[in-house]
């Protein structure tokens, strides 16, 4: 399959998990959606990662979005990991780590990238929203863990961006200054969509973070 880009729909698909089972797009329903790959179980790196998602599941679960995780190796071997992961990283790994021994997914979303490794899946992040639409991708080398900081600072700007006529700045956090779209011009507009006011200089207004903080 082509590389999947931003704004195209992302392909369903079912597959085994560590919690049996899953048809995507009925697992996902209405939430949004982090889909993450791993090389391979028991790798070190990865590890690490999935027990930060798992200490993260409040953070996630306030934002609607689901986790899950997909690594190229069995059930059976997820299985064996999920227990290491909860001991060595003091916490619960609560959401599925799809099996894609068969490499379904990892080819469905074109994870295998053979100049790096040739037969395992990079560590790839797909932000996905509720319509099934990828709105951020992430990948990065074996070598290097992802930051979950950042991967949370982006659902808050996409959430955030959706439901205003907003754009967030470099390093913009939730409840930092954000942007009115230059679409934006009619006063009477300006005054109804941002009635807390707003920098007439620079086009600057801080937004109350979203009712589901």
């Amino acid at each position: 399959m082509a590389t999947l880009r931003l704004g195209d729909t992302v392909p369903d698909f079912t597959q085994d998990s560590s919690v049996g089972p899953i048809s995507f797009y009925e697992w996902a329903g209405n939430s949004w959606v982090v889909l993450f790959s791993h090389p391979a179980d028991f790798t070190p790196v990865c590890t690490t990662e999935l027990g930060k998602t798992a200490a993260l599941s409040s953070e996630f679960a306030k934002r609607g979005v689901k986790p899950i995780a997909v690594s190229v190796d069995t059930v059976e071997s997820h299985g064996k990991w999920i227990p290491d992961i909860n001991e060595t990283q003091n916490t619960e790994v609560n959401f599925p780590i799809l099996a894609d021994a068969d490499r379904k997914v990892a080819t469905l979303y074109d994870m295998i990238h053979p100049n790096a490794l040739a037969n395992a899946t990079v560590r790839s992040v797909f932000i996905i929203d509720p319509k099934h639409v990828l709105r951020t991708t992430f990948t990065y080398p074996a070598s290097t863990g992802r930051n979950f900081d950042e991967i949370l600072r982006v659902i808050d700007s996409l959430q955030l961006t959706d439901s205003h006529k907003v754009a967030t700045p470099a390093n913009w956090k939730d409840g930092d200054d954000v942007v009115i779209v230059p679409s934006i011009q009619d006063p009477t507009e300006l005054a109804e969509r941002f009635p807390k006011g707003f920098n007439p200089v620079r086009p600057y207004l801080r937004v109350t973070p979203q009712p589901n903080r």
